[in-house]
């Protein structure tokens, strides 16, 4: 009969949306393949790194178990990425908190090399390591102005010694952040994958993952912000300079000015110097307590937030040019950054005091 009819194709119609419904899409059916060959890319150039003989001194004296579950800096096995032919291996400065005496690297095919510890980068938080080895392979890395907010991205790293890597997907979520030198991810980032790389769905590298932190702190503070949804890798492409600075054995520090700010009145924008330390760089180029820094480097600063952005974008041994007003006099002069510490100034208003640059280091 017509409506026997009926209700079987009715039934046939809702069978068939009901398989439809069921059956994943297919890029979702796909997108696991295209994470593990781009995996696969990168593994040949990752690294395990061991150490030994760590320091048995508290990381933390505020902590004296594992951070979050996780082991303690030096514990378990850590990733690193090879970047140059000749033994060169960058990795996350987290890894080497506790002073570890005896540092090894596992290369992909198994090998075992005793490394040494050539230069750091204290602003990014990275080590570079160097072992007896040659014609080892680099990883293809992406150019930073390709990157785009919300494309795929895969944390990879070493975890705790299992056999296979420990992966994690997720996207880009902002580009220049910590003052420029780092991008951000909603991949998981912890202390099982710092120093391993951040690839996109290609396999390129996009960054070295390490523990920054948006807010001030050290690594160890920024290791807390592994199941935040917020991790940082920083960007492989422009960190040429940077890395031959370290094989050179050179410990990058940030670059400080010796003052100590405050805001300037409501009608006026810029920071007045409340205090100027001695004999430091602000010092030798004659800034004085009154004056208001109005610009750095021809960006206009505004606020301390402002400054701090700014000059975290400059390392020791930079020489900056600081635009301030005196007497209602527009003034500049050039400015060569140091590393700390130099006599501690103190604002006598005790608003918005931070000894040599303003605010903590690290915070955006």
């Amino acid at each position: 009969p017509t409506w026997g009819r009926g209700v079987f194709l009715l039934i046939l119609v809702f069978t068939t949306a009901t398989a439809a419904a069921q059956t994943p899409p297919e890029g979702a059916r796909s997108a696991p393949n295209v994470f593990r060959k781009a995996v696969e890319r990168v593994l040949p150039v990752m690294v395990t790194i061991e150490t030994y003989g760590t320091s048995t001194a508290k990381v933390d004296p505020r902590r004296k178990r594992a951070i979050q579950g996780f082991s303690q800096p030096g514990e378990g096995p850590t990733s690193g990425l090879i970047i140059a032919d000749g033994g060169y291996i960058l990795t996350s400065s987290y890894n080497f908190l506790r002073k570890p005496k005896i540092i090894t690297v596992v290369l992909a095919d198994g090998t075992r090399h005793v490394a040494e510890i050539l230069g750091k980068d204290e602003t990014r938080k990275l080590t570079l390591l160097k072992i007896d080895a040659k014609e080892l392979p680099v990883p293809e890395s992406i150019e930073r102005a390709a990157l785009r907010v919300g494309q795929w991205a895969v944390s990879v790293g070493a975890g705790y010694g299992g056999e296979q890597p420990a992966i994690s997907v997720g996207i880009l979520s902002a580009l220049q952040r910590i003052s420029g030198k780092a991008v951000q991810t909603d991949a998981n980032t912890s202390p099982a994958n710092y120093g391993g790389p951040l690839v996109d769905s290609r396999g390129r590298v996009i960054g070295l993952i390490v523990p920054l932190s948006p807010g001030p702190g050290t690594e160890l503070a920024a290791a807390q912000w592994y199941d935040s949804g917020i991790g940082f890798a920083v960007p492989l492409d422009g960190l040429e300079t940077i890395i031959e600075r370290m094989k050179r054995g050179e410990t990058i520090e940030r670059g400080l000015m010796g003052v100590a700010l405050k805001p300037a009145s409501d009608d006026q924008r810029g920071l007045v110097i409340e205090k100027v330390a001695e004999h430091s760089p602000a010092a030798r180029a004659e800034l004085k307590k009154g004056d208001v820094i109005t610009a750095v480097n021809r960006c206009d600063i505004f606020d301390m937030m402002g400054l701090k952005t700014e000059m975290g974008r400059y390392h020791a041994g930079d020489t900056i040019t600081v635009q301030f007003t005196r007497a209602e006099q527009s003034q500049s002069v050039e400015v060569q950054l140091q590393a700390g510490p130099f006599t501690q100034p103190q604002a006598e208003s005790g608003e918005e005091s931070e000894p040599q640059t303003g605010p903590e280091p690290d915070s955006e």
